[in-house]
């Protein structure tokens, strides 16, 4: 009920549909979804929530499936209160809402080099908490500090030690949000950064399905092997081909598929529910697994709950 929720200065809607505010478009509704106007609103509501109440920060939705059957908790997504982007010398700060693309062209154009995030899909938010990364530079290179509300409404300064950045993870506590973050880039022309990124927009654009409904890579690089035959970190084998030979290029189930164009990109054709799309890239991991040995990890998010049965 409403009145069991705190009052709040942003929009606060009970069972939201949260299909619209994902790439993928499926998914079922969430008890709550919160649009805080500001970091202040924002801990003041965590603060009242009572502490048994699940929270999940939920960005822009392009690294992320929502189940079909919604989502038991309150959703906070973040939006114009959250998205400044402000530039001193070559340190940029920027709103956990900010998407990665703007804060690069914003950078660029003040002369610093954050060229890695013009290709990433999502807001900053998001690319903090997975430590996102492209052509060879992550989050965790250029990282400096962020702000994050604690899901006791604490407001507090987050160091890398405090993240511990790994391949596509950090150690973000379950309920924190992400309220800001800065970054350090090297000096660098404007006009050969722009002409770097148009670079890097043309490579996608040739490798990757980005017309179509998808969420970004599906699985994460395999670790490689090293010398002694420890597996490490390097990453070198990619997804995309223990999925080709494993057969799964262009693999559909219900409006499902695995791209043809990137076979590590899964696909909503117009009409896959959130079970299509996740089932798919479970017979994919499964495959592989039996071609191959490796096991693949899933880089999209999976959250909520299933639809109930008909039955």
């Amino acid at each position: 009920m409403m009145s069991d929720m705190p009052s709040v200065r942003g929009k606060l809607t009970s069972d939201r549909s949260l299909a619209d505010l994902t790439w993928l478009r499926v998914g079922g509704p969430a008890d709550w979804l919160f649009q805080p106007a500001d970091e202040d609103d924002l801990a003041a509501f965590l603060k009242e929530l009572d502490s048994d109440v699940s929270v999940f920060p939920m960005g822009v939705g392009s690294n992320l499936i929502v189940r079909d059957g919604g989502l038991r908790a309150v959703v906070i997504r973040l939006g114009r209160g959250f998205n400044a982007i402000e530039i001193e010398g070559t340190k940029v700060t920027a709103g956990a809402a900010a998407l990665d693309a703007h804060v690069a062209k914003r950078a660029a154009e003040a002369g610093v080099d954050l060229t890695f995030l013009r290709t990433i899909p999502g807001a900053v938010g998001g690319a903090v908490r997975m430590n996102a990364g492209c052509y060879g530079s992550y989050v965790a290179d250029h990282f400096v500090t962020a702000r994050a509300v604690t899901r006791a409404g604490e407001v507090i300064n987050l160091t890398a030690e405090d993240l511990n950045f790994r391949y596509r993870q950090t150690d973000l506590p379950e309920g924190w949000v992400i309220t800001q973050a800065t970054f350090e880039g090297e000096n660098g022309d404007p006009a050969v950064l722009a002409e770097r990124m148009e670079i890097q927009l043309q490579k996608r654009d040739e490798t990757q399905p980005t017309k179509d409904r998808t969420a970004g890579s599906t699985f994460r690089n395999p670790a490689g092997f090293s010398s002694t035959g420890r597996a490490d970190d390097s990453h070198e084998l990619k997804a995309w081909k223990v999925i080709e030979d494993a057969g799964m290029r262009g693999a559909t189930r219900g409006g499902a598929q695995m791209s043809p164009k990137h076979p590590n990109f899964l696909v909503n054709t117009g009409e896959a529910t959130a079970e299509d799309l996740e089932s798919l890239g479970e017979e994919v991991r499964k495959r592989v697994f039996e071609s191959s040995g490796i096991e693949l990890h899933w880089e999209i998010m999976r959250v909520g709950e299933t639809a109930p049965s008909d039955i």
